[in-house]
């Protein structure tokens, strides 16, 4: 379970957040209500995020949060101002913190970002081993003897005392974020945050914002001025992932970044100067989308100073037994099950298939061994029976939902209902987390990675929905 430390001095303002830390995010909550106290229990406890609530008596917020970051660098310090204006939340980024909000901030709106916030914590202090021997209580690490991976090994040894700009290319599930976070773990940066944008997880028209942040007034719903993740990376790393799908207009302005080191947010006038090492990933033939005109040709060059490039499972299959022995292991630990091991023929049978979803493939296929194995050493039938399973070429099973849909709404259009956006939006989230849900058996964490959400998030949107007590 994740801790949060609350420092606040209200107790009203204490109350509301603990009831809400407590009833909807699954949170092991401390609370304290002055800095005193609070790196008195930094220094007893390990919490996994500190939310910082301003005003504090006696202290600024950039000071409180440079002093909290002091004691660990890689805590996540989410500060809530109930009187601060965009200055404070300029200075208390600047000093390090993971995001600022101001009061009055809706529930979920605050959930979301600490969510966000426990995750980059985890991806700031999970290691990434790129020697061998690793073992999967010694966290993630970039598993393999070929030649391939390891020039991959050694380009990240090469390349992360640097600040070099890197392009990490490869396919899909072939571990490119495992190697951004080696790089970041190896480097200079490593007491500065480390912020991941999935470009392609973010809609088009809030992608800009997102990255650059804005200024109040900018647009419509623009009420305060909003830090960008690029200002959230200042003295760190900014790792964006599936680079490739980024649109034209935003292209140009990552290049002003890699360029001028400085941004501009949206509806601002001033460039305000950022101190960021950039690294980037794709899946996507970026010379066809230059050739295309879908990609900007200097954008490439100047993305690629050090490219490293991920070679397909299928190019490295004498890295296949010792990677399923670490994932065997791996999940054998966080299921709670026995391992069982698997015998000669199925090591066979795994180097002899292609792995179209390479090493993400593996792992999944892994997790299923250990699950109906029931105990018994995993030999080639099973083997073969899981990835007959998983070859079926898949059917769209929401082809006919959408069909229905679709009638549903000309109905409606037809009667004048004008609120679809939020009926039809909340009733689908409403449908697909249930259906997660009874999928996993009601087990929370599953759920959440089949939905790709963090597990305080599913439990915010299980209770939004009325989809029963998830539990303390």
């Amino acid at each position: 379970m994740n801790r949060v430390l609350v420092v606040h001095r209200d107790p009203v303002g204490v109350e509301r957040l603990e009831r809400l830390l407590l009833d909807h995010a699954d949170l092991q909550v401390t609370l304290t209500g002055s800095m005193d106290r609070a790196l008195e229990e930094l220094g007893r406890s390990q919490p996994d995020l500190i939310l910082l609530c301003l005003p504090l008596a006696r202290t600024a917020g950039c000071d409180a949060v440079a002093v909290l970051r002091s004691v660990d660098a890689k805590l996540p310090v989410v500060v809530l101002s109930s009187t601060g204006g965009a200055d404070e939340t300029i200075q208390v980024i600047k000093a390090g913190a993971f995001d600022c909000l101001l009061e009055p901030v809706g529930d979920d709106d605050l959930l979301e970002v600490i969510a966000q916030g426990l995750e980059a914590g985890r991806l700031m202090r999970s290691p990434v081993a790129i020697s061998q021997p690793a073992t999967p209580t010694s966290g993630e690490a970039i598993i393999g003897r070929s030649k391939p991976i390891q020039e991959v090994s050694k380009a990240i040894g090469r390349v992360a005392p640097t600040d070099a700009t890197v392009l990490i290319r490869g396919a899909s599930g072939t571990g490119k974020e495992l190697v951004a976070r080696a790089i970041y773990q190896h480097s200079a940066r490593v007491d500065g945050p480390f912020v991941v944008v999935n470009c392609v997880a973010i809609p088009e028209t809030l992608l800009e914002s997102e990255l650059f942040g804005f200024e109040r007034g900018a647009f419509t719903g623009a009420v305060q001025r909003r830090i960008g993740k690029v200002e959230q990376a200042d003295g760190g790393t900014l790792f964006l992932d599936e680079i490739g799908d980024v649109p034209l207009p935003i292209q140009a302005k990552l290049l002003r970044l890699l360029e001028d080191r400085k941004i501009e947010r949206i509806g601002g006038r001033e460039p305000i100067p950022v101190d960021v090492r950039i690294l980037a990933a794709t899946n996507r033939d970026l010379e066809a989308a230059i050739e295309s005109q879908r990609f900007r040709n200097d954008l490439f060059y100047r993305l690629s100073v050090v490219p490293i490039h991920l070679p397909p499972l299928a190019e490295r299959t004498d890295d296949v037994p010792c990677l399923c022995d670490y994932f065997l292991e791996r999940f054998a630990l966080s299921l709670g099950v026995h391992n069982p091991g698997l015998a000669d023929d199925a090591y066979a049978a795994l180097k002899a298939h292609d792995w179209p979803g390479n090493v993400r493939e593996l792992a999944n296929l892994m997790e299923q061994c250990l699950i109906f194995s029931r105990g018994q050493r995993v030999d080639a039938a099973t083997v073969q029976r899981l990835l007959q399973r998983t070859d079926e070429p898949p059917s769209d099973p929401f082809e006919a939902m959408d069909g229905e849909l679709a009638r549903g709404l000309r109905q409606a259009f037809a009667e004048g209902r004008t609120d679809l956006l939020d009926s039809v939006t909340s009733r689908v989230v409403r449908l697909t987390v249930a259906e997660a849900l009874r999928s996993t058996g009601g087990n929370q964490s599953r759920a959440a990675r089949l939905l790709g959400v963090s597990r305080p998030t599913l439990i915010a949107k299980i209770r939004k929905h009325g989809l029963g007590d998830p539990g303390p």
